[in-house]
């Protein structure tokens, strides 16, 4: 069944892809799925199609992502989704038995829905609130230490057309409310977000933290936040500072100092001639250099492992970093940044990287190649299709 999607959520949907740049549009899929939800209550065929559509993409690029998170749905789903924790923490102090006696209660497996459409039941690996335990949710909102009469109280009344309040957070809504919040967009519900508070055990360590006096040295809890354009000012202005009180160069000497023969002589401090120091092994094969300090630790250590890739001349003061060596092939003959090169133009020109309209490897001219030069070698030795194969396989 194709659906075809109201002008609200396409006006929404080009409100979500204006919030990234120009070349990131791809970045919006996950939002647009949680839009595509919100009208359907899953994402449907016809809403990765939509998604595609609208960002150029395949559908199989959609249809991956849809299908790695388990928020986005794909059957149509319960207005309220139940879920109950039945990890290790939760486990033990009895959520395994929540879970069966809703199973039961309701007469419904995991991911399954009631006859009514009211009520998707799932099992949750974890619900991250392991202090609370058992917990379990309702479209994404905590129902903190529950057990199994409480659970079954919560779904009659949400079968029965009530809102429960949950334990922590705001009033309860339905999947598809939330799915539009998931989307990025404000409840407009009257009074949506004005209940609710933290949870006692969250603010233990507060609370312990006061009771003993515990605090960061020197923190104002009173300090307003600073904006982004503020704080660049300030840092600004401490650069600026710090370079002002860094110390004036000091200049060389014009003319070098004379030694006794009147042959120039290496200088110590202040200018007074001394011995000249010995180099310092650093078991390179080159002579070292210091590394530029605007290399990231990445690049850094790409090089040192691989300096052929960016050495023109093995006996080049930059051949490799400080304390390392170049390494040598089984000849002794150290290898050459050309063939590093060459290797990989070689490569990228044989990988054409994939654009976001189409994967690589999805190009019509190809196949269509490689099914002419299959029918051409049935043609010619009369085999069949495994023969065919077969012979494809070999070459």
């Amino acid at each position: 069944m194709t659906t075809t999607f109201t002008d609200e959520t396409r006006e929404r949907a080009r409100e979500i892809i204006a919030r990234y740049p120009a070349d990131r549009s791809r970045s919006a899929l996950l939002p647009l799925l949680h839009l595509v939800q919100a009208e359907e209550g899953y994402v449907s065929p016809a809403g990765v199609a939509f998604c595609a559509e609208v960002l150029g993409l395949n559908k199989a690029q959609v249809g991956a992502v849809a299908t790695f998170y388990t928020m986005y749905k794909r059957k149509p789903t319960g207005d309220f989704l139940v879920s109950v924790c039945t990890n290790t923490m939760c486990n033990v102090l009895g959520g395994q038995e929540v879970y069966d006696t809703l199973a039961e209660h309701l007469g419904v497996g995991h991911d399954e829905t009631t006859a009514d459409g009211t009520i998707t039941l799932e099992h949750a690996e974890c619900l991250a609130a392991c202090d609370y335990g058992p917990v379990m949710t309702v479209n994404y909102d905590f129902f903190d230490g529950v057990d199994a009469a409480t659970a079954v109280g919560v779904v009659d009344e949400l079968r029965a057309g009530g809102r429960p309040m949950p334990t922590r957070g705001a009033r309860l809504c339905t999947l598809k409310e939330m799915a539009v919040q998931l989307a990025g967009f404000a409840d407009e519900r009257d009074g949506a977000v004005a209940d609710g508070g933290p949870g006692e055990p969250t603010l233990r360590g507060l609370r312990l933290a006061q009771q003993h006096g515990v605090s960061v040295p020197g923190f104002d809890p009173n300090t307003p936040i600073r904006s982004k354009a503020e704080a660049d000012k300030a840092a600004a202005e401490a650069k600026a500072k710090a370079e002002a009180a860094k110390p004036a160069p000091v200049e060389a000497s014009a003319a070098p100092v004379k030694g006794g023969d009147g042959a120039s002589a290496p200088t110590g401090a202040a200018g007074v001639a001394g011995p000249a120091k010995p180099a310092e092994a650093s078991g390179s094969t080159t002579r070292d250099v210091k590394a530029p300090d605007d290399k990231s630790p990445q690049v850094r250590t790409a090089e040192t492992r691989q300096p052929d890739a960016t050495v023109p001349d093995v006996n080049s003061a930059a051949s490799d970093a400080p304390g390392t060596k170049v390494p040598a092939d089984r000849t002794g003959t150290a290898p050459q940044a050309g063939d590093a090169r060459a290797a990989e133009a070689a490569g990228v020109a044989a990988n054409a990287p994939a654009g976001d309209g189409k994967p690589a490897g999805d190009e019509a001219g190809a196949q269509e190649r490689n099914l002419t030069e299959a029918k051409a070698g049935t043609d010619a030795d009369g085999a069949g299709p495994a023969d065919a194969n077969e012979t494809g396989a070999q070459k």
